[in-house]
């Protein structure tokens, strides 16, 4: 194998290939920084790297995107970088709320689900009309949140001071729902608008009155998304393009094993890269991977302190999942899905059993991604994916043992376990939304939280890291600067929540707090940016930005090259 061309020195060293990591190098190319990519999976994406079998693509994540269309958060970091950037899809289908006795569809005009409800339960009248009218207050203050992305570590004592009142204002419609969590507090918040228990079953499987409400205002500022044609692949691949082009480079099975430190201060990282060992020096680290390893792996164990390392571990994070990718013999809309994410739930289970990873009781949410994007599958065949919550110490560990390195070791009873868990979760699947599914399966792929540690690291396959409360907002989970000078997080463990919007937020702001130190002028044009302050245009003609030709030409996808060579064989002639 051609020794790899890495050189002795970068002005910034990326851990990690997914959104974050590359926002960021995408950003500081555009900079003029020379940037080196470290990912240890043969492709770019992290979470949206998706994944081929025979000529069938399927994500590996979403459900769905906010923040990526026209005005959104991360459509504006997108457009800055180049404006060939895929375009996402609206969606205006967007959830299905089903269970054994209700059937209800949520599309982007929420007033028909309002109405219909009323309709249905007059005696609710004004508890639904209150209901939904606090819903679309949360979805107003989310439709700003792409002029208060900026992070205050970046900003002087008197902007923190003036960057309270547009916080305060964000937060202020969810204030009074924040407190109504778990299955009690749901209750009570529910009641808070109508008591009648069928109406609280359409919000089975919810945890807290916020969740219930989101999504609702989301739908009324139309910040749905699917993802672009080709998957949510084509992103990262954007994003590679982006970065090759400004000549800078992103090396692939790369496992970072060290930040090196010089007197307390991170001047590079040693890392693996097919089975050898190299080094690279630079001036900068940013760690757009998981914490823990970072913290705890790739740094001497006094670099971090104790009680930091203490809060992390104790950090309320995301579930992970089980994720079936089913290739179908016929397309979604023949078994009656639509474009819409179809939640089912057992109304007889309790909050604590809807989330808990059993299969027999807990939500399971389906997707139908070849119903919005054709080129996902062959012809006359399409693509189903099922989520349902699940955690890493189920079945200690998914009856998995342990090699000398602490990697999982996948058995037969490993794979015994997650066929069996898939088989059930399908039967309910076929039971509830779609009779005679079973009859349509081609084949179908089984990931675990096993699968997804193995693929990004992250602490116990959690899809999206920590999670928005008050706890983890105590304890200053989220954070950019790490106790290592010029060691930065840029993923979304830097931030609280997850998904493309924080992931592309995070990225943009670890780029902007070296951009303070480096280059002001640059820093000042992308900070007033990020506050509304200073138009796209503006940063277009920037003679300190590096231009960009928007040059990106899309790959097809595996369906679409099998049916251009089925075109162009000597047969179809």
């Amino acid at each position: 194998m051609q020794k790899p061309d890495i050189k002795p020195y970068y002005d910034v060293a990326i851990i990690g290939a997914g959104v974050g990591g590359l926002t960021t190098a995408a950003l500081l190319s555009k900079a003029g920084f020379s940037v080196c990519v470290l990912e240890k999976e043969p492709h770019a994406g992290g979470y949206l790297a998706g994944f081929r079998r025979k000529d069938f693509r399927f994500d590996t994540a979403i459900h769905w995107l906010n923040q990526c269309s026209p005005g959104g958060m991360a459509a504006k970091i997108f457009d800055l970088i180049g404006t060939d950037h895929p375009n996402v899809i609206p969606q205006r289908r967007i959830r299905r709320y089903k269970g054994e006795s209700f059937d209800y569809l949520l599309t982007n005009n929420p007033d028909e689900l309002r109405d219909q409800l009323i309709q249905e339960f007059p005696h609710e009248k004004e508890g639904l009309i209150r209901f939904f009218k606090a819903a679309k207050k949360l979805g107003k203050s989310f439709s700003e949140f792409s002029k208060i992305f900026r992070t205050e570590e970046s900003m002087t004592p008197v902007e923190r001071m003036k960057n309270k009142l547009p916080l305060l204002k964000f937060a202020m419609p969810f204030i009074p729902y924040i407190s109504y969590t778990g299955e009690k507090g749901l209750k009570k918040g529910l009641n808070k608008f109508f008591k009648d228990e069928r109406i609280h079953k359409i919000f089975t499987g919810e945890t807290e009155l916020l969740s219930c409400l989101v999504p609702i205002g989301w739908a009324y500022y139309g910040d749905f998304q699917s993802p672009p044609i080709g998957g949510g692949q084509v992103i990262p691949e954007w994003l590679e393009h982006v970065v090759h082009y400004y000549g800078n480079d992103i090396f692939f099975k790369a496992s970072v094993d060290e930040i090196i430190l010089e007197n307390g201060q991170a001047t590079g990282v040693r890392f693996t890269h097919f089975n050898t060992a190299y080094s690279i020096k630079s001036k900068y680290v940013v760690a757009a991977c998981d914490i823990e390893a970072l913290y705890e792996k790739m740094l001497p164990a006094n670099a971090i302190p104790a009680k930091l390392k203490s809060k992390l571990k104790e950090a309320d994070i995301y579930s992970s999942s089980v994720t079936i990718s089913i290739a179908l013999d016929c397309t979604p809309d023949k078994l009656g899905f639509n474009e819409e994410l179809v939640h089912i739930v057992t109304e007889h289970a309790p909050t604590g059993m809807q989330c808990d990873g059993n299969p027999v009781t807990s939500e399971i949410s389906i997707l139908a991604p070849s119903y919005r994007d054709k080129s996902l599958a062959p012809e006359g065949q399409g693509t189903l994916t099922l989520f349902m919550p699940a955690f890493m110490d189920y079945e200690n560990e998914w009856l998995t043992d342990k090699d000398d390195k602490g990697n999982h070791k996948r058995g037969d009873a490993y794979k015994k376990l997650k066929e069996d868990i898939a088989e059930v979760i399908i039967q309910r699947v076929e039971d509830m939304v779609a009779p005679g599914l079973r009859s349509h399966i081609l084949f179908y792929d089984v990931a675990t939280p096993v699968t997804h540690y193995r693929y990004t690291g992250n602490r116990g396959g959690t899809m999206m890291g920590a999670k928005p409360g008050k706890k983890n907002m105590q304890n200053k989970i989220a954070h950019y600067q790490t106790p290592v000078k010029n060691l930065l997080l840029g993923g979304h463990w830097a931030e609280l929540g997850g998904g493309v919007p924080i992931a592309v937020k995070a990225g943009t702001n670890a780029s902007l707090l070296i951009l303070q130190k480096e280059k002001p002028a640059i820093f000042k044009l992308l900070a007033g940016y990020m506050d509304d302050k200073i138009p796209l245009q503006v940063l277009q003609q920037a003679k300190e930005l590096l231009p960009y030709p928007c040059n990106w030409v899309q790959e097809p996808t595996p369906a679409q090259k099998a049916a251009l060579r089925k075109q162009n064989s000597p047969a179809s002639e």
